[in-house]
């Protein structure tokens, strides 16, 4: 695998950009080595611009559940690109979407777009406090939730990687208000609540943990967390931007038999384009502006080119297949167990829907703790080996992969094979 225009592109970049790279984990420092310069998508593959072919599971971190310019997605981009890039008014696209995501999550009434995960967040975070007359919120261990100041705090994914505990710049006062429970332990939290439960505004919660790698709670934790905070008066806040439409048309809650206060959501939504939102029954949404005195504005917020490429995407994934969607994420788990064992590999293997991850450790991994047990060196070696098969996965111990949901079983096929190569090849 030749890499010399990646290189010269990274050397090039780095004179301009921070890090050379625009997010931190795209730097590759967990794996060593220089990133990869992509070029191009088509279906499931991705060409880089050395002109090495891969299959993509990563779908860019979850926005491409359908893989690379599926023709109906792009089309409506077209049209809509056609027409003009933004117009900071009402347009017909954001109805539309609204209404799919209300098809999507009915327990909501509301839904107010914006432009990123972190900040459907942040903006739930100022929703809550308004709503319960509350300043403190509860995040778990191991969680992400974006890098507001508020929540960034224990979390995973590149800080996990990096080693940081939360991040240079964020004060003592912005995270003052912020408490931290372990993830898949209800007694964390119910000690948490006995101390401070009057004071808290929200719990915010990955429903299946994404950023330390794929971590899927017990029932009985979901079922608990649920009754302990309707109890308490504290509002729930479930984070889906990435667990959302991953394993069926709606969100990980479902799944879960729960429903959420706060909803948040992002990747699938905008099938690529850079959009969140957050949504509510009516008496919580209603504070925000123009309605109430909780407020929040952003001059792209619903995009028409955006809309329109959500809305696509939304309307494809009602035609799919989920049952077929969770098979292939259980054939891949065991694809990769099974690989493991045939060349004397510890793994561990979580699963959700079209979310898998395989974890270099032995031990169960349920958590933040233990997910933080993984052989990190290993990892290095086996995303390389999977690199020289051709297949692109997260450059961290701590990211899912995102399989896409239109894959073939030729496809499916193909990848399986790969995966068992790049076993023998670190074996």
């Amino acid at each position: 695998m030749k890499l010399e225009q990646s290189k010269r592109l990274f050397e090039r970049a780095k004179k301009s950009m921070v890090g050379g790279v625009n997010s931190p984990v795209r730097a590759f420092n967990s794996v060593g080595g220089s990133p990869l310069f992509i070029d191009k998508g088509e279906g499931i593959y991705i060409t880089d611009v050395d002109g090495n072919e891969y299959i993509d599971l990563i779908g860019s971190y979850g926005p491409l559940i359908l893989g690379h310019a599926h023709p109906e997605v792009s089309k409506a981009v077209k049209a809509a690109v056609e027409k003009s890039f933004t117009y900071g008014a009402s347009t017909l696209g954001e109805i539309e979407l609204s209404e799919l995501v209300k098809v999507a999550f009915p327990h909501m009434d509301k839904v107010r777009f914006v432009n990123s995960g972190t900040e459907a967040v942040l903006s739930a975070i100022r929703l809550a406090r308004a709503y319960t007359g509350r300043n403190k919120i509860v995040k778990f261990a191991g969680c992400y939730h974006g890098h507001s100041d508020a929540l960034l705090v224990a979390a995973g994914s590149g800080l996990m990687t990096l080693g940081i505990p939360g991040s240079k710049g964020v004060p003592a006062d912005a995270v003052k208000d912020t408490l931290i429970a372990n993830y898949n332990d209800i007694e964390s939290v119910k000690a948490i609540i006995e101390k401070y439960g009057k004071e808290i505004a929200a719990i915010f919660i990955e429903p299946v943990a994404g950023n330390m790698g794929v971590v899927v709670p017990e029932q009985a934790f979901m079922t608990q967390l649920r009754a302990i905070t309707k109890e308490h008066g504290i509002l729930l806040v479930i984070d889906e931007v990435m667990t959302g439409f991953r394993s069926k048309f709606g969100g990980a809650q479902d799944y879960f038999g729960i429903e959420a206060d706060i909803t948040c959501m992002g990747k699938v939504i905008g099938g690529g384009m850079p959009v969140g939102a957050y949504g509510a029954r009516a008496e919580i949404m209603d504070l925000v502006s123009p309605l109430g005195g909780v407020y929040q504005a952003g001059t792209l917020s619903g995009n028409p080119i955006a809309m329109a490429c959500g809305l696509a995407t939304l309307k494809e994934l009602q035609k799919q297949d989920y049952e077929r969607a969770d098979w292939m994420g259980k054939e891949i788990k065991t694809c990769l167990e099974e690989a493991a064992v045939k060349y004397g590999i510890e793994v561990t293997v979580n699963q959700f829907g079209l979310m898998v991850n395989p974890f270099f450790t032995k031990e169960p991994v349920t958590n933040f703790e233990t997910a933080s047990k993984s052989d990190t060196e290993l990892f290095s070696k086996f995303f390389w080996a999977m690199a020289e098969n051709g297949l692109y996965i997260p450059p961290s111990q701590f990211e899912s992969w995102f399989l896409p949901i239109n894959m073939t079983d030729q496809e499916l096929n193909k990848v399986k094979t790969r995966i068992v190569k790049a076993f023998e090849a670190i074996g």
